[in-house]
């Protein structure tokens, strides 16, 4: 039971949000210092609501709020500005992070250094519609997702404790890490060992480790998501089908 009162200009990011009732919202955000919170905006869906146009996902907001419980009620809403709109691929790839944090971040648990990285990460989606970067920004982001949740990446030492070599193959095992193979055959999900080494120093220049890297993340991913299926992925692999 959350016994906290009163909370007042938190910086927060919406992530989703849901109609209750007829005339409010249950809005689930992204805080500083409170991490994922669920709130109630009370007369949100009114058509003269003062709070209606600011609600919305990917723009930097200060909160304020009060109550007890698990769903808090939203007391004022402030637009801080500076953050474009993202359309396009950029916005896409902003409810693909909003889903991970959703899925993933467990409420009122505080990761002020992943907030951080949410608003940088947001700041580069806005600032380049051409999506040159996106991708490895994507990676950059998972990796410190996972990072925050206490499940960080082994990626310069195999499961022996030997030194990752650029040119050797492995295959990533939640409970050991990277484990050394013989021949690349011995397993679907086997990559060269200079893909580790580009994604511990978050380097994806050379197309194998973009590629592979992708791959790795992925799966990582799915076995942490436990077999829940984002929107966004289920949305651009239907897109690709047309």
């Amino acid at each position: 039971m959350n016994l906290r009162s009163k909370v007042d200009g938190q910086p927060a990011y919406v992530l989703h949000s849901s109609p209750f009732r007829e005339t409010s919202l249950i809005v689930e955000v992204f805080s500083r210092d409170f991490g994922r919170m669920a709130l109630l905006a009370r007369g949100a869906r009114r058509p003269r609501s003062a709070i209606r146009g600011l609600l919305m996902g990917f723009q930097p907001l200060e909160l304020s709020w009060a109550g007890k419980g698990e769903v808090l009620t939203l007391m004022k809403a402030e637009w801080q500005g500076g953050q474009p709109l993202l359309c396009g691929d950029a916005l896409f790839c902003g409810y693909y992070l909003n889903e991970l944090l959703m899925h993933l971040l467990p409420r009122e648990d505080a990761h002020e250094r992943l907030f951080m990285r949410y608003a940088e990460m947001l700041a580069r989606l806005g600032a380049d519609p051409s999506g040159k970067v996106r991708e490895a920004d994507l990676r950059s982001f998972e990796k410190a997702l996972l990072q925050e949740l206490g499940y960080g990446l082994t990626l310069t030492h195999d499961s022996l404790g030997g030194a990752i070599m650029p040119n050797d193959f492995y295959v990533y095992r939640m409970e050991q890490g990277p484990v050394r193979l013989e021949h690349a055959e011995a397993a679907g999900q086997a990559v060269i060992g200079q893909t580790l080494l580009d994604l511990e120093a978050e380097d994806f220049s050379d197309p194998r480790s973009r590629i592979e890297s992708k791959q790795l993340m992925r799966t990582l991913m799915a076995h942490y998501l436990a077999g829940k299926e984002l929107e966004t992925r289920k949305i651009f692999r239907e897109l690709q089908e047309l």
